[in-house]
C-alpha cells in the first residue's frame, strides 16, 4: 500500500493569503488589539508553527501594556484560546463560502489516488475543525471521507518543524516510511516530513517560493492541471519526468527514488 500526506494550508488550498490573514486581521479588530498585519508581516509570521503561536508571539511586555492585557501567563494562555477560536470561525466561514479555491492538481490527485488504493491523510498545524472545512471544500465530502486520518492543532506537543505530526502519521497508517510520500509547501513542513524519515514532494506558492528546499525530492510551481495551470519543475531530485502536471505515477516514482538521487534542474526557485 502507497500513502499520500498532504499539508493543508498553501497545499490543498492556497489559504495564507486569502483566508488566514485576514482572519486574523478581522479578529484583531474585533477584539480592539492594537495589530493589523500586512502580507509582508504575516509571511514572517509562517516561520511560527500553528496559529495559536502566532498570536502569542505578540504578547511581547510593550503589546501587553499597549493593550491592557492581563500581565498573568495563565490569564494571557486564556485570552489567546479565544482570539483563536473566534479566527478559527472566521476562517471556517471564508471557506463555506468559496472563497479559498483548491490549487491546481490537488482534486485530481486525490482521486486519482483513491481510486488506485492509496491511503489517504491531512497532517496540519491549523485546527481541526478549519482543516476540515478546506478538506470537504477541496476534495468533496465524499472524497473527504475517505481519507483515512486528518491531524491536525494540537494534536502533538510540537508542531512543524519538529517531525511529531508525521511521526504520529507513519503510526496511525501503520506503513513503513518507504511507502509514504509528503505533500508540503514550506521549509518547516520539508524539515517535519523529513525529520519523521519520509520523502516529501513541494509545491511552492507565493509566501515559500524563496525558501530553502534542498532537501524535496521534487519541487514545482504547483501540481498542475490537464487543460489548466502547467506545472513548472523547479528543482528535482528524484528519477520523476513530470511535465506539464504532476501525476500520480511522478509521485510514486518520488516515493521509489534513492535518496541522494542526481538533482536534475529546470529552473532555480
Amino acid at each position: 500500500m502507497r500513502a499520500l500526506i498532504f499539508d493543508c494550508d498553501g497545499v490543498l488550498a492556497d489559504t495564507e493569503r486569502d483566508g488566514h490573514l485576514p482572519a486574523f486581521n478581522q479578529t484583531f479588530a474585533e477584539f480592539g488589539l492594537p495589530v493589523h498585519w500586512s502580507e509582508q508581516e504575516y509571511g514572517d509570521k509562517l516561520t511560527i508553527g500553528g496559529g495559536k503561536e502566532r498570536m502569542a508571539s505578540l504578547l511581547t511586555p510593550e503589546f501587553v501594556r499597549r493593550a491592557g492585557l492581563p500581565t498573568d501567563p495563565a490569564r494571557q494562555h486564556e485570552l489567546v484560546a479565544v482570539w483563536h477560536a473566534r479566527k478559527t470561525a472566521i476562517y471556517t466561514e471564508r471557506v463555506a463560502a468559496g472563497a479559498l479555491p483548491a490549487r491546481p492538481g490537488v482534486r485530481r490527485l486525490i482521486a486519482e489516488a483513491l481510486d488506485a488504493g492509496w491511503a489517504l491523510a491531512v497532517a496540519s498545524t491549523s485546527a481541526e475543525q478549519s482543516v476540515r472545512a478546506v478538506l470537504e471544500h477541496v476534495a468533496g465530502r465524499q472524497d473527504a471521507g475517505r481519507f483515512a486520518l486528518v491531524l491536525a492543532g494540537d494534536v502533538v506537543p510540537h508542531k512543524k518543524p519538529a517531525p511529531d505530526i508525521y511521526q504520529l502519521a507513519r503510526e496511525r497508517l501503520g506503513l513503513e516510511p518507504s511507502h509514504a510520500l509528503v505533500i508540503e509547501d514550506s521549509r518547516n513542513g520539508l524539515e517535519a516530513a523529513s525529520g519523521a524519515g519520509l520523502r516529501c514532494v513541494i509545491t511552492v506558492n507565493a509566501y515559500t517560493r524563496d525558501q530553502d528546499f534542498s532537501g524535496a525530492a521534487l519541487v514545482v510551481s504547483s501540481l498542475g492541471d490537464p487543460g489548466g495551470e502547467r506545472s513548472r519543475v523547479l528543482a528535482n531530485r528524484s528519477r520523476a519526468a513530470p511535465g506539464d502536471w504532476v501525476s500520480l505515477a511522478d509521485l510514486e516514482v518520488c516515493i521509489e527514488s534513492p535518496r541522494g538521487a542526481p538533482t536534475a534542474r529546470r529552473e532555480e526557485v
